[in-house]
């Protein structure tokens, strides 16, 4: 009896045990399924594209979503924890289902392309730790019930479009440590007064149209904070006094606001204080000498504010400097020469104050880190010191507009990885006893130079074959009047890479190489105001992307290039003042780009052909002081952008078009010095921009209108067309009414119209 009742009860146990496998079994697959189903609605929001292939192949009901990628689960119930989905291209928008999700710890689905708002049952994740959502396409406003995760601890919802203010609510959770809301619309005043946050230790908000001011006790409601981020806002007021009580405070970003006063002494006691940004404000005052204090202090910028006085000598000792940004100020004095002993200095700007001195000559100098020496736009004087070479990690160097002389050292081209040299507006020189720009040959082995800039110095040497051995990274030459000398060298057309280039206003001669057209990624061409002779070679309408070209004051001769229509981009001619002849080619017209063309002073000839093309963006024409004959094409009149014409000094012959009363933009019209005749176009009294006008002498004749920019026009503008007629003020009698006739009369408003013409004159 005893046995059958142990069997009984065993089988009781089993059975119960059974039944409860089941029910735990059945209810796990429930929950699943809850889980399953939310991923499915997910995916179900993101748009079937190129980019997502992979998570529509992975993600099938087939597997266990557990092993989708991107998904991790719990090992013991099997519920999704994490979802990272980043860096995937992932377009469409964020499912509300995504709040189904009820054991979510970890949400990451930043660098895609989700649009459309943040779905408001993100706010039923109450055990969400970590929402990462950056670098989306996120519209609308951050959810008022996002406190509902109360164990969030970092929300990052930087780079996006959010719009609206910074909800109050989110000051109630206690665990959060990290808040990036950067780079989106948000607007409002500073809106964490009302925060409660202990634990918090970064906040982030750059690039917002946040504004009001900092609190005065700012830091006594965030005794953790480690990194204070609002730059690019629109805050103003003082700057708090008592940031000293930011003790943990590493990084404070404040520049690119609306600031003003002066800087406080008291920044100098947060002493853990590395960053410290407060450039594009209204600051005024000195540099607090307290900064020396702050030893840990590695990048410092107040650029672009109105700080005056010197520099803080003790600043130079700080062990740690990297990075410091004075440029745009009011700073004076001398810069002190052990900056260049600071090992951990990589970059420093003092571009555009009124500082002096001297760079240090001393050789044992040795800056091994700098890579940016921005000093342009001050006072300095003396050498550029040939030391500067042993900073082996120069890339930038700005020394334009000093004072600086002597020739400029060529131990400049051991700096192999120079990107940018500018040395423009100072008083530099060639070698003594060299003719050539000798520094340029030892720059060619600077293999990633991609800018030179030595316009505006006494240089008087010529350029150096060994020119064409720059490196194809070379994107810009600017030697404008720097006095160079002799003939541009043919090896130039081995500069592949070559955008602009600019040596206008030397002493250039001989003729332009045909080597030129090997310049096959120009953009700007600049030989004007030189001595430059010859034709203008047809290898120049192989830079098939020029967009700029000015050969003017030089002493070019022969014809305008009939394949100048191959520059499809061109958008400024200038060829003024040369010896060019024969006629305009046709087909310049083509050029539907062209912004700006001026062909004026030559000895062109020929007539304007009625087959001109419509130029629609054109906004200059002067082609003035010429030999052109024929008739003024009325097609100019089409030419609906155009604010200047100047025809003058030509021979056009006919009337005035009447289609130029179309030209509704134009400021100066000049057609004086011709042999133009009929009536001045009453159309032109519509003109409603037109400040300028010149029709003098011609052989005009009728009634000069009245109305429109007429009122404002004088006599000069009429002289010597003996038989226009008017109000005397233009110096021109009155026309006779319909009924006066006689020779008698013409002949007296012809001698008045002489005599007045002189006597302006």
């Amino acid at each position: 009896m005893m046995l059958i009742k142990r069997r009984s009860i065993n089988l009781l146990l089993l059975g119960f045990l059974f039944v409860q496998t089941c029910m735990f079994q059945l209810a796990q697959s429930s929950t699943n399924f809850t889980d399953q189903s939310a991923l499915i609605a997910f995916s179900s929001k993101i748009d079937t594209g190129p980019n997502n292939t992979v998570l529509a192949a992975n993600w099938s009901t087939a597997t266990n979503f557990c092993s989708w990628i991107g998904v991790s689960c719990s090992r013991r119930r099997q519920r999704v924890t994490a979802l990272n989905l980043s860096y995937m291209g992932l377009q469409g928008t964020i499912s509300p289902h995504i709040g189904n999700l009820s054991f979510l710890v970890y949400l990451n689905l930043r660098n895609n392309s989700f649009i459309g708002s943040l779905p408001h049952e993100i706010s039923h994740l109450r055990r969400l730790r970590i929402l990462q959502l950056s670098s989306n396409l996120l519209e609308g406003s951050i959810p008022p019930t996002l406190h509902n995760c109360l164990k969030l601890r970092r929300i990052d919802l930087s780079a996006n479009h959010l719009v609206g203010v910074v909800p109050s609510t989110i000051g109630n959770m206690s665990w959060l440590e990290h808040l990036n809301l950067d780079y989106n619309s948000l607007t409002g005043p500073f809106p964490f007064l009302s925060f409660n946050i202990s634990s918090i230790t970064q906040i982030g908000v750059t690039d917002n149209h946040i504004s009001g001011t900092l609190p005065m006790d700012l830091c006594s409601h965030f005794p953790k904070l480690e990194g204070l981020y609002l730059s690019g806002n629109q805050l103003s007021g003082r700057l708090p006094l008592q940031m000293y009580y930011c003790r943990e405070l590493v990084d404070l970003s404040l520049s690119s606001n609306k600031f003003d006063g002066s800087i406080p002494q008291e920044f100098g006691s947060i002493e853990k204080l590395e960053w410290l940004l407060l450039g594009g404000n209204y600051l005024t005052g000195i540099i607090p000498p307290s900064i020396s204090n702050l030893s840990r202090l590695s990048v410092f910028g107040i650029e672009s504010n109105n700080i005056k006085g010197s520099i803080p000598s003790d600043l130079w000792r700080l062990p740690n400097l990297s990075i410091l940004n004075f440029e745009f100020n009011y700073l004076i004095g001398e810069i002190l020469q052990n900056i260049f002993n600071i090992s951990s200095l990589q970059g420093i700007s003092m571009v555009t104050n009124s500082l002096s001195g001297s760079l240090p000559s001393n050789t044992g100098f040795s800056c091994p880190n700098l890579e940016a020496l921005l000093i342009g736009r001050n006072k300095f004087s003396g050498s550029i010191p040939s030391f500067l070479s042993n900073c082996s990690k120069l890339t930038l160097i700005d020394f334009d507009s000093n004072l600086f002389s002597g020739p400029i050292p060529k131990s400049l081209g051991h700096l192999k990885y120079l990107q940018k040299l500018s040395l423009s507006m100072n008083l530099l020189t060639g070698e003594p006893e060299d003719q050539e720009l000798s520094f340029l040959s030892s720059l060619s082995n600077c293999r990633f130079l991609e800018t030179l800039y030595i316009s505006r110095n006494p240089l008087d040497v010529t350029l150096p074959e060994s020119i064409g051995n720059f490196s194809t990274t070379l994107r810009g030459f600017y030697a404008y009047r720097s006095q160079i000398k002799g003939h541009i060298p043919m090896t130039i057309g081995s500069l592949k890479g070559l955008n602009i280039l600019y040596m206008g206003n030397n002493n250039l001669t001989g003729n332009i190489p045909s080597t030129i057209g090997g310049l096959e990624g120009l953009q700007r061409l600049y030989l004007d105001r030189n001595r430059i002779e010859g034709v203008i070679p047809e290898d120049i309408c192989q830079l098939k992307n020029l967009g700029e070209l000015y050969l003017s004051n030089n002493k070019i001769s022969g014809s305008i290039p009939k394949c100048i229509s191959n520059l499809k981009l061109l958008k400024q001619l200038y060829l003024n003042s040369n010896r060019l002849e024969s006629s305009i080619p046709l087909n310049l017209w083509s050029l539907e780009n062209l912004l700006f063309l001026d062909l004026s002073s030559n000895s062109l000839g020929g007539y304007l052909s009625p087959k001109m093309k419509k130029l629609d963006s054109i906004e200059l024409i002067d082609l003035s002081w010429n030999q052109i004959t024929g008739n003024i094409s009325s097609i100019i009149g089409a030419f609906e952008s155009l604010s200047y014409l100047d025809l003058s000094r030509n021979s056009f012959q006919g009337d005035i078009p009447q289609s130029f009363g179309d030209l509704r933009g134009l400021d100066v019209l000049n057609l004086s010095y011709n042999n133009l005749s009929g009536i001045i176009p009453k159309s032109l009294e519509a003109l409603p921009y037109l400040k300028y006008l010149n029709v003098s002498f011609n052989k005009l004749s009728g009634e000069i209108p009245s109305g429109g920019p007429f009122t404002n026009f004088t006599a000069k503008s009429f002289l010597g067309n003996i038989a226009l007629c008017g109000n005397p003020i233009f110096g021109v009698p009155l026309c006779p009414s319909p009924s006066s006739k006689g020779s008698k009369l013409k002949q007296s408003f012809s001698k008045i119209n002489v005599y007045v013409s002189k006597l302006v004159e």
